[in-house]
């Protein structure tokens, strides 16, 4: 008979009852209404692969549900005995177990016998000799959900050729419910007793399909067992049919089954098995306890081995490094032998006394002259290099202390970066290089950009210290750089805030091609060019500019041409792009084929006429100043933030994108991008060169990261070579306005966490300068990076002078928008949202 019409429909819309004769229908349903289920549906399924996770166990069901087990007596009273000691155990507490099911035990390989589901804690002060009819005061839990069989746990092999999982399972439930639970009688000790009983036929009878063990246990309702269990296991077969007596008071009690000749005749095998099984569990475990030593032999001797090889690496590089402090020791005493020796030559050379003729007097004359000129300018530069010398032993005394300091308040970062540049391959266009090879018409030049300088001096000593180790000469230039200044000193303090406008927010500055002047820009609408040594050398509260060109719309970004001293492009909150001439203060070009606010603009350094422009639109437009429209259009899926030409090529561009990558592009080729550079979690807000195959990127996740284009023939990179860390670029507002009532800085991007909870991410600004990297942060600080390790080198706070007290306080509302670096030197511009622009300078 198959399950009622009405039964609930599973995921395919199949009734979800199974095939089965009337009486097993009823008794379906007269389970359900025990357990409180609806008439129809199956029974919860039992835990039984998830429950069995410790490795080596096994699901009793799985092993009892093995086709064709071959049935071991010893192995069978060993399993029952252990659960009817358990199940005595529950009853001496009062307790009705309930769960007395295949499906409720683990065995483990040594036939150990586990639960994993707990009987509810019933108290009853019925004991074992009550009346058959007295019930405990709780009732048993309900069975769990089961789960189909692990694949590859425990018991991998059983379930391959076990019957059907949840087949079983939903009719496990129906096999072990007693004739008065089917009645609807609560469970009673000599319930349990019931389900012991067809427990006792599973385990000494095999089944070799399924319909065949659906057939026995139906008919073992009815006490009604199979031939094959009478002829073989006669003695089993009648203690079975005790235990499955239908009246509750006609069933033994569990002292009784203990006691049985059934379990104590083969009292001493058992006693034997036992003992053989404790000795196996002993060897067992003896064998864990050995495969846990070893293995953590093999791990120790791994961590020693790695440590022996970093002994013996950094002992050669100790070696290494003492071998060049001999040589240039050497080459020093060398240097200063011959110096002294020249200036004790001249110094003891013999005046000659005799004059011959005029011509030798006048020789003589000047020889003398030259000689005492010499005496005089010698002395003269031994005393200053003696006071140098003591200015700079006093210097050098206090040096090293606060380099030390540093060094070792940084020693594990320091420590992570020195063994990573150890093991990485050095290549010649690596971060060592201070300059850039480039073939041009055959010939090899070395050109500057602005994250290189070209020095021969350093680019030959930095060549000989290669041949012997490659990694020294980038670890040690980074650590000296790291190490060369100690802190920001303000040099110059620009008051050029409008005091009849309130938004004085400077959104990009920069420097011209010959780095005597600079401009800023922002939402005050106006670009300020200012001299910079007047600046710098002027004692002044208030700072006028050279030149001051007028707007019609908010300014996000300016470049100057790296050709044309006077050329300057700038682009607005309204799309525009224009090209000014300062000297003459007046727009000559201006592009207007962008929809939406132009966060970026960037002058070409190898062809100065080309121009190019990132959008909100999600495109990035190239224009020819010289031309009236757009050269080419690079279309994105987000909105682009930057963009930078490569210092080295016209037809090389990179892009800072709002969906948190970067995108390289030969303009040559605008299908596909060359590169994708994809780590960052937020915005990429600026994207710069540092050479030609180094990029470095900043993002409003408050991470800067060095990408290295040479590391990846696939065109995507997701590792970046470096990830600068320590400054902020997000800042948490707490206001109880709404966000269309909140005045927003315009160059912030404004999220709201909570009605109450908002937070704001500003562009705070990049710029590189001979491998330092400053950036700004929304405290109001300014952090200068080493390309060679992540924390920073130095960072200088803005503050304000409290008018009341004449000190200086920070202004949590501020933060800085914008730096930029004055070419290839220590000095670095920085401003606040305030519109306050310092001149910075490394010492």
């Amino acid at each position: 008979m198959c399950g009622t019409d009405n039964a609930p429909a599973g995921p395919s819309g199949s009734p979800r009852g199974t095939s089965r004769d009337e009486d097993a229908a009823e008794e379906d349903e007269a389970a359900d209404r025990q357990h409180g289920r609806p008439p129809g549906s199956p029974p919860p399924d039992e835990v039984v692969g998830a429950a069995a996770a410790a490795e080596g166990e096994v699901s009793l069901r799985e092993w009892v549900d093995q086709p064709g087990r071959a049935v071991n007596l010893l192995q069978c009273l060993h399993i029952f005995r252990q659960i009817v000691q358990a199940v005595d155990a529950a009853h001496a507490q009062g307790v009705v177990v309930g769960s007395v099911r295949p499906s409720c035990f683990v065995m483990s390989s040594l036939d150990l016998i586990s639960f994993i589901e707990s009987a509810s804690c019933s108290s009853s002060d019925a004991d074992d000799d009550a009346p058959r009819d007295d019930s405990p005061r709780g009732a048993s839990d309900p069975p769990a959900v089961p789960q189909e069989p692990r694949e590859g746990g425990a018991g991998a092999e059983v379930d391959a050729t076990a019957f059907p999982m949840r087949r079983v399972l939903q009719m496990e439930a129906v096999w072990y419910t007693s004739p008065e639970e089917a009645a609807g009688k609560p469970a009673t000790f000599a319930s349990d007793v019931y389900r012991l009983g067809v427990l006792l036929f599973e385990l000494f009878y095999s089944f070799d399909s399924l319909d065949e063990k659906l057939m026995s246990m139906s008919n073992l309702r009815h006490r009604v067992l199979p031939p094959q269990i009478l002829l073989k296991w006669p003695k089993e077969a009648s203690c079975c049919l005790w235990l499955l007596h239908p009246h509750p008071d006609s069933r033994p009690k569990m002292s009784g089954v203990l006691q049985s000749e059934f379990l104590n005749q083969p009292k001493d095998s058992l006693e034997e098995r036992d003992a053989a099984m404790k000795l196996r569990e002993e060897m067992e475990d003896q064998e864990l306890l050995l495969d846990f030593l070893l293995h953590l032999q093999r791990k120790k001797k791994e961590n020693c081995d790695q440590l022996q090889n970093t002994i013996q690496f950094l002992s050669a590089d100790i070696e290494e490094v003492l071998h060049k402090q001999s040589i240039l020791k050497k080459k020093s005493d060398q240097e200063m032998g011959k110096a002294e020796h020249s200036a004790r030559g001249m110094l003891d050379e013999p005046l000659l006394c005799s004059v011959k003729d005029e011509h030798s007097f006048n020789f003589d004359s000047r020889k003398r002259l030259k000689s005492d000129h010499l005496s005089y300018t010698q002395d003269e530069h031994y005393n200053v290099d003696s006071e140098s010398q003591r200015s700079e032993g006093q210097h050098s005394q206090e040096n090293p202390i606060s380099k030390s300091s540093r060094l070792m308040k940084n020693f594990r970062k320091l420590e992570a970066v020195y063994f990573s540049t150890r093991c990485r391959t050095i290549k010649p266009s690596g971060l060592g290089n201070k300059s850039i090879q480039v073939i041009n018409g055959g010939r090899r030049s070395r050109v500057r950009t602005e994250g290189s300088s070209v020095d021969d001096g350093n680019y030959k000593e930095a060549n000989v210290g290669r041949r012997r180790n490659d990694w020294i000469s980038p670890f040690l230039e980074g650590m000296c750089k790291y190490l060369a200044f100690s802190k920001l000193k303000v040099r110059a303090d620009l008051k050029q805030g409008d005091l009849l406008n309130s938004m004085n927010l400077v959104c990009s500055m920069g420097f011209d091609r010959d780095k005597e002047f600079f401009a800023t820009a922002g939402v005050n609408k106006k670009v300020k060019i200012f001299e910079c040594d007047t600046i710098r050398n002027g004692d002044r509260d208030i700072h006028y500019p050279v030149v001051e060109m007028t707007n019609t719309s908010k300014i996000s970004c300016i470049c100057w041409n790296s050709y044309i001293k006077s050329h300057i492009a700038l682009s607005d909150f309204e799309g525009v792009v224009q090209a000014w001439d300062a000297t003459r203060n007046q727009v000559f070009a201006e592009m207007r084929e962008h929809e939406k606010r132009v966060w970026s603009v960037d002058f070409s350094v190898a062809d100065p006429t080309k121009l190019a422009s990132a959008s909100d639109d999600g495109a990035v437009k190239i224009w020819n100043i010289n031309q009236a429209g757009s050269i080419c259009t690079i279309r994105t899926k987000a909105n682009v933030c930057s963009v930078h030409f490569q210092p080295n090529s016209a037809y090389a561009l990179a892009i800072g994108s709002a969906d948190h990558k970067i995108y390289c592009y030969d303009l040559r080729n605008l299908r596909l991008p060359c590169f994708t550079l994809d780590d960052h979690a937020k915005t990429v807000s600026y994207v710069k060169y540092l050479d030609p195959s180094t990029i470095v990127s900043a993002s409003t996740d408050n991470t800067l990261k060095l990408w290295d284009l040479s590391a990846s023939a696939s065109g995507i990179i997701k590792n970046p070579l470096q990830t600068f860390t320590g400054h902020a670029n997000i800042k948490i507002l707490q206001c109880s306005l709404k966000r269309d009532s909140l005045d927003f800085p315009p160059y912030s991007i404004p999220c709201l966490i909570s009605s109450a909870t908002l937070f704001s991410q500003n562009f705070v600004g990049l710029s590189i300068s001979d491998g330092y990297i400053a950036t700004g942060s929304e405290t109001n600080e300014v952090f200068v990076y080493y390309k060679a390790f992540p924390m920073p080198v130095l960072s200088y706070k803005f503050s304000i002078t409290d008018v009341m007290t004449g000190k200086d306080v920070d202004d949590t509302s501020q933060f800085i928008s914008s730096v930029c670096w004055r070419g290839q030197t220590s000095t670095l511009l920085a401003a606040s949202s305030n519109g306050n622009i310092k001149l910075l300078e490394m010492v």
